[in-house]
C-alpha cells in the first residue's frame, strides 16, 4: 500500500464545514470516549492557510488503554486505524492512505501531543506572517518532497519546534 503524493492547494473556506459534519458523526459514534472535545486542527483548520486537503481532527480522550473501543466504532465511518506513534495517540485516515480526506487522533487530554496540537494551531491563526511563513515552507517541501511524506515531515520539525517553543514561552 502507498500513500498518495503529498499535495498543497490553497484554502478552502468549506474545510470548516466538512469538520464541523465529520465532528457531529464522531460525538454520536465515540462521544461516551470524547473528555477534552473534538478539535479542528492541523493546516486546514487556519483560514487563508494552504494546506493538504485533509481535515485533521484531534479528539481528547482519557486514556488511550480506554479509549481502544473507538477503534472500531470509527470504522463504522470509514476510518481505517493505523498504529503509528501508538505510544500516544491512535491514528486513522479516511477512506484509505492512497486517497485521504480525513485524519483522525485519539489522543489523551493534558498529554503532549495533545496540547501541542491546539497551540501550534492556535499560535498559526492569531499570527498571519507566521502563518505565511509556514505556508511558504510547505509549498517548498510538497515540491521538493512530493513523494516522501516522512521527509515532508520531518523538515517540517525545526519551524513546529520553534512556533511550540514560542507558544510555551507566553504561556509560561
Amino acid at each position: 500500500m502507498q500513500d498518495e503524493p503529498i499535495r498543497v492547494v490553497p484554502y478552502d473556506p468549506g474545510w470548516p464545514a466538512m469538520f464541523e459534519a465529520e465532528r457531529a458523526e464522531l460525538e454520536a459514534r465515540i462521544g461516551p470516549w470524547i473528555t477534552g472535545g473534538i478539535h479542528h486542527v492541523g493546516s486546514t483548520s487556519v483560514p487563508g492557510l494552504p494546506a493538504k486537503p485533509v481535515i485533521d481532527i484531534l479528539a481528547g480522550v482519557e486514556t488511550l488503554d480506554g479509549s481502544r473501543p473507538c477503534i472500531e466504532k470509527v470504522a463504522s465511518l470509514g476510518y481505517l486505524y493505523a498504529p503509528y506513534r501508538g505510544d500516544v495517540m491512535h491514528w486513522f485516515c479516511k477512506p484509505h492512505p492512497e486517497r485521504r480526506t480525513h485524519h483522525l487522533h485519539l489522543i489523551p487530554v493534558g498529554s503532549p501531543r495533545y496540547l501541542d496540537e491546539l497551540a501550534f494551531r492556535d499560535a498559526l491563526r492569531a499570527d498571519p506572517e507566521l502563518a505565511a511563513r509556514y505556508a511558504a515552507l510547505k509549498l517548498d517541501l510538497a515540491a521538493r518532497f512530493g513523494d516522501d511524506r516522512e521527509a515532508y515531515t520531518e523538515h517540517k520539525g525545526p519551524f513546529v519546534r520553534e512556533v511550540l517553543s514560542n507558544a510555551r514561552g507566553r504561556a509560561g
